[in-house]
């Protein structure tokens, strides 16, 4: 993960950490609660008020605690607040270094080094972390979601690559460098998008281990709906002839999302899921969790392209405007469309509201970020 994408990290996730951190036990009360009486028990390590004579102030706590050494030991046994940054940071390097190991450099070297420079230039890899974070809440170990994780990011790649086409958005900047087809050409660029998406589905099949075959399957199957005719292709088709239009709505607007955007954060969400073993009701529930957040990152992407510079972005900003394109901003005003974005992101939490919540910990704080980013 490069510099820039760290200081993001570091600021977003800020707004996380700090609200669990704990104060300190000498500047406020703790209350424990009574063994045998189902209500809290203050203590503080405050001097005593003055109470009526043969009154303890630990009276009321004895049959808890004996010593400050007791305290301490209770406070310790607290889990702490769960790190957003530092798990984002580990898993991001897993995903890099594992990126870096599955797409060597080989023969021919120019299609291998045009796959490489756009797949290892960055980027926060939500996609990849939410699909090992789907597998672990159902209870799975992460390793057997990695390779879809490193596929879901290499059809991403590709869509970026073939998105910034001078035929398609025609840009010249994506996470902060120049785009792939001023480096290497747009004839070798077609065709490192191409490899990527090929490579992506051999990935899984071939990579994935100790998972039932009919799972693989399974997951092969959500990936390809979810990037075809009937997923990203079709909101970008939509994307492209509502351009300049003006009967273009609400309705066709959200088609687009859930189709261009919301499609590819919702496949490693399942993908995670199936692979790690989660029960039909499980992956349902993530499904509806993935869409809102899928719909959740667009609405905040539009934002963003209206009230951010490229720089803060690391790519060009107001384009859509310039394409004349149908945005929520465009349709409902900057406000009203950070309204929306609360009420996804709280729907998005509701659906996760059933599972143990140590393990949803980082799909909460993803859906928090999503909502949250700043580029």
């Amino acid at each position: 993960m490069s510099s820039g994408n760290l200081s993001t990290w570091v600021q977003t996730c800020s707004v996380f950490n700090q609200a669990g951190r704990s104060r300190s036990f000498s500047s406020s009360p703790i209350n424990l609660f009574h063994p045998l009486k189902n209500f809290p028990v203050p203590f503080s390590s405050s001097p005593p008020k003055r109470r009526r004579p043969g009154f303890s102030p630990f009276s009321a706590v004895s049959a808890v605690l004996t010593s400050q050494e007791t305290v301490t030991d209770v406070l310790e046994e607290k889990k702490p607040p769960f790190d957003f940054k530092a798990y984002m940071i580990q898993k991001a390097e897993s995903v890099n270094r594992a990126l870096d190991e599955a797409v060597p450099i080989r023969e021919p070297v120019t299609i291998h080094e045009a796959m490489r420079y756009s797949l290892l230039a960055g980027g926060k890899r939500v996609r990849p972390v939410l699909c090992l974070s789907a597998c672990e809440i159902v209870g799975g170990d992460y390793s057997v979601a990695m390779p879809a994780a490193l596929a879901v990011e290499m059809i991403h790649t590709m869509s970026l690559i073939h998105d910034d086409l001078p035929c398609m958005d025609n840009d010249s900047l994506r996470r902060g460098k120049p785009t792939n087809h001023k480096v290497f050409g747009e004839d070798v660029a077609v065709l490192a998008g191409d490899a990527l998406l090929a490579f992506a589905f051999e990935h899984i099949a071939v990579a994935t281990p100790g998972v039932p075959p009919s799972r693989v399957v399974r997951a092969i199957g959500e990936l390809s709906k979810s990037i075809g005719s009937e997923g990203l292709v079709a909101g970008q088709v939509v994307d492209i002839d509502s351009e300049g239009s003006d009967n273009a709505g609400l309705e066709t607007l959200e088609f687009i999302h859930e189709h261009k955007t919301a499609a590819l954060l919702e496949a490693p969400v399942v993908l995670g899921a199936i692979l790690g073993g989660g029960t039909d009701e499980q992956v349902e529930e993530l499904r509806s969790f993935a869409r809102c957040i899928g719909l959740l990152f667009q609405v905040v992407d539009d934002i963003l392209d209206v009230t951010k510079s490229s720089q803060e972005l690391g790519k060009t900003a107001g384009k859509d405007l310039v394409a004349d394109k149908v945005t929520y901003p465009k349709l409902l005003g900057i406000e009203k469309s950070r309204e929306f974005a609360v009420k996804l992101n709280k729907e998005a939490l509701e659906h996760l509201s059933g599972f143990d919540p140590h393990k949803a910990a980082p799909l909460i704080a993803l859906a928090n970020y999503i909502a949250h980013r700043q580029n």
